[in-house]
């Protein structure tokens, strides 16, 4: 593995979310081009302006992590921030986020609006701006390694621009799948606009140097059927060794505390979780912690469905306070986007396991998610109709409260760091 370069090499990175915004999709390359920097590459960030950004949340305690990183943030024209506004009075709280709504005739309207005409997606406004400032910085600093990351895919388009122009090496980075991604079946496209977003998709992976994503399985064979030729590298998410290193356990005896935190949709199967809860656990005093962005008509539902239970809605939490909520479960429990096991992967799932707490996921257990869960020693997956294994296993991490260490074969190779090394000896590599 490459630990350090002898000579400072530029890198470009173009990523929408950037501190201050929150949430896990931010972490990714905020952690990247931390560690770039500390192994010897010299990262330049191209953004966009939190003020102007269509951001759901925001976390300013990210900010201290990358306070060394040079980053340029610009303008953007985009109309989410306005659609949130009109559907919920609020600029942030309407945002979209796993999920396309289709209730009422507004909705159904905005969403054609932005199926066809904000292709690839409704942050596309950010492309001329950030193009602009991406040709200066290569220009002056003769940058060598250009890295675009997605969602939003538009992004990449930058990146095609960029690699007309310029001897330069380009990475794309997909966090999520583009074309096939599962609620894209919810958007009301024309078939001229279906063919518009399949033709961006195979030019930018065709036309790439390397193509990362993060997760193997089915998404990859996607990928490779659209560019054989191509490269491609796995890397997942890791976690941060560091916080989880620094904030202690503090668990309580009072009760059994299940814990989840992220995102939380009605694309989660997060009624399987409380409808065993309900019938199985009337006379155990538990405590379920919620924290993330998840709408107030789902906790509302929740505390309904399990008047038994003590519900904490945390809200969103900086990443420092979900850690350490996260360290004073007794059991986490994690939900995959339905439809889209097999080709997603939950960005705290190293996080989670880097806790040795017990994890209870449902998804797909032959998944590549449930492949690597499965490698932990307290960690199960099951699919959302396994009602009686899901107790079975619930009742066990109750019964053996504080007994249970969920141990992950060579856990510090996920860290952000060592990832990071990995990451840094494939582009040298280009």
């Amino acid at each position: 593995m490459v630990e350090k370069l002898d000579k400072k090499d530029g890198v470009v990175i173009l990523t929408y979310y950037w501190p201050p915004c929150g949430g896990s999709g931010v972490q990714r390359w905020m952690y990247f081009s931390k560690y770039l920097k500390e192994l010897g590459w010299d990262p330049f960030v191209i953004t966009v302006d939190e003020k102007k950004a269509s951001y759901p949340v925001l976390d300013k305690s990210l900010e201290m992590v990358v306070k060394d990183i040079k980053v340029k943030k610009t303008s953007t024209n985009e109309p989410l921030k306005l659609f949130s506004f009109l559907t919920t009075g609020g600029f942030r709280k309407g945002i979209p986020q796993g999920d396309v709504k289709n209730k009422g005739l507004f909705d159904k309207l905005f969403n054609y609006i932005r199926s066809n005409y904000f292709i690839p997606d409704a942050r596309k406004g950010w492309v001329d701006y950030a193009y602009g400032e991406c040709k200066k910085i290569i220009t002056k600093n003769n940058i060598k390694h250009l890295i675009t990351t997605g969602p939003p895919h538009s992004t990449h388009l930058i990146g095609l621009k960029i690699k007309e122009e310029f001897e330069i090496k380009w990475t794309v980075d997909f966090r999520d799948p583009w074309v096939s991604v599962f609620y894209n079946k919810k958007f009301l496209f024309t078939e001229k606009s279906i063919n518009k977003q399949k033709e961006l998709e195979k030019k930018v992976l065709n036309n790439a140097d390397l193509v990362l994503t993060t997760i193997g399985g089915d998404l990859k064979k996607q990928l490779q059927l659209k560019a054989p030729k191509q490269n491609f590298e796995v890397i997942i998410n890791g976690y941060d060794h560091i916080l989880i290193d620094k904030i202690k356990s503090e668990k309580s005896s009072n009760y059994f505390h299940i814990v989840y935190t992220g995102l939380l949709t009605k694309n989660h199967p997060y009624d399987t979780l409380l409808k065993i809860l309900k019938l199985n656990f009337k006379q155990t005093n538990l405590k379920l912690s919620l924290a993330g962005n998840i709408s107030g008509e789902i906790i509302k539902e929740i505390k309904t469905f399990l008047p038994n239970v003590k519900v904490n809605d945390c809200g969103y939490l900086n990443h420092e306070e979900s850690v350490r909520l996260i360290k004073s479960a007794d059991l986490l429990v994690n939900f995959f986007f339905i439809g889209a096991e097999k080709e997603m992967i939950s960005g705290k799932i190293m996080e989670y396991l880097a806790t040795e707490i017990p994890i209870l996921s449902i998804g797909d257990p032959k998944s590549e998610a449930g492949k690597i869960l499965s490698k932990g020693t307290e960690t199960k997956m099951y699919q959302r109709n396994s009602n009686k294994q899901i107790e079975n296993f619930i009742n066990k991490v109750i019964l053996k409260k504080g007994k249970l260490t969920n141990k992950f074969p060579n856990l510090e190779k996920w860290s952000r760091k060592n990832i990071t090394k990995k990451l840094s000896e494939t582009l040298v590599n280009l």
